[in-house]
């Protein structure tokens, strides 16, 4: 079985860069800085399928996403969650959060319709995503 990105999270984002483990997308969501890290590892669904060795970097790469989404947006708060319920393939969510957000201070979930990047705009902040990430 080969690695592939579930066709929801490939039709709501636009890829950002491959890490060592995980591809890192971004949420078509212009209301939230949000960023999705999906392990190149096929038929993984939770926390516990990450193989022991690669735990380690799983968690590094967590920790680097937050940090560049961090210092591209000035989030004032990170968000990291990974609930799997309406897409199986194990991801982890880094959103970063603003108090003046449209779902402060609950989460993001649920709260009024996604707005969707223009394309220049969704080009742009991919390309400093990615520029952060090569550092």
């Amino acid at each position: 079985m080969s690695f592939e990105i579930h066709d929801r999270l490939a039709a709501d984002t636009f890829l950002v860069t491959d890490l060592t483990l995980c591809r890192v997308l971004l949420m078509n969501d212009r209301r939230f800085p949000w960023l999705i890290l999906v392990p190149r590892r096929a038929g993984l669904r939770d926390f516990d399928d990450v193989a022991g060795a690669e735990k380690a970097d799983f968690h590094a790469e967590i920790d680097l996403a937050s940090a560049v989404l961090r210092e591209v947006s000035g989030a004032e708060k990170m968000n990291v969650a990974a609930l799997g319920n309406m897409v199986p393939q194990l991801h982890v969510h880094v959103i970063a959060r603003f108090a003046a957000d449209a779902a402060w201070p609950g989460p993001v979930w649920g709260v009024g319709q996604a707005e969707p990047y223009g394309p220049n705009e969704a080009k742009g902040l991919v390309a400093r995503l990615s520029g952060a990430f090569r550092g």
